[in-house]
């Protein structure tokens, strides 16, 4: 069966950079889309970005636009997250999603258009 393992979240200072991944044995991540979520205590799930490889777009939520960056290295079969200047309101468990369908010319955070789950990792920003 299909499972994603996200990983690399713990504390951070505000200010401060963290850099998730997400990785599959049972999965290629080449030529579909991927995508970041995240939810906070007492918070709906955010779409945090998303990318169609094969079509090279990206989707960034306005919050985290300019500070966090999605990339796919087919090489190693990961997806990352790299977060920079991180804010206590990022702290959330942020989990990683694969849709199936390959080709895709854009991306979406519709978490009903993503397939594969991870287990989710706890990024915890102080102040």
């Amino acid at each position: 069966d299909v499972q994603l393992q996200a990983s690399g979240g713990g504390l951070v200072q505000a200010g401060g950079s963290l850099r998730l991944s997400c990785t599959s044995s049972g999965f290629t991540f080449g030529n579909k889309r991927v995508a970041w979520f995240r939810q906070a205590p007492g918070k709906e799930r955010e779409g945090v970005s998303c990318t169609a490889n094969t079509a090279g777009t990206t989707y960034y939520a306005d919050s985290v636009k300019g500070r966090f960056i999605i990339s796919t290295d087919n090489a190693k079969n990961t997806v990352y997250l790299q977060m920079n200047s991180l804010k206590p309101e990022d702290t959330a468990v942020y989990y990683c999603a694969a849709a199936g369908l390959q080709w895709a010319r854009r991306c979406g955070v519709d978490p009903r258009l993503y397939n594969y789950w991870g287990q989710g990792t706890l990024v915890t920003v102080s102040s």
